[in-house]
């Protein structure tokens, strides 16, 4: 059983920045694909950002240029860090590792909430 623990959210004012980290549990966090993804208030889980085992990297429109996913093999974790946070990123944000038989993993989540 893998667990992923987030952490890093917070309250931040607009224009501000965070880094979250997830960590995971397991020996072969190398070899998975990491994502993360938000729910905001009253709204369905979006995917924010996702980076493969080689380290390409992809995000959504509305945080490109803002938001940058990384991973650290080497200590079984995955990062977004955010800059130039807006009101509209609030929302809990998610680790997901990606498992290939579709049995997917989640962390319980991290709340950022970005207001004046």
């Amino acid at each position: 059983q893998v667990q992923l623990v987030e952490s890093g959210g917070g309250l931040v004012q607009p224009g501000g920045s965070l880094r979250l980290s997830c960590v995971a549990s397991g020996s072969l966090f190398r070899i998975y694909t990491m994502g993360w993804y938000r729910q905001a208030p009253g709204k369905q889980r979006e995917l924010v950002a996702v980076i493969t085992s080689g380290g390409t990297t992809t995000a959504i429109d509305s945080v490109k240029g803002r938001f940058n996913i990384s991973r650290d093999n080497a200590k079984n974790t995955v990062y977004l860090q955010m800059n130039n946070l807006k009101p509209e990123d609030t929302a809990v944000y998610y680790c997901k590792q990606y498992r290939l038989n579709g049995m997917d993993y989640w962390g319980k989540g991290t709340l950022v909430t970005v207001s004046s």
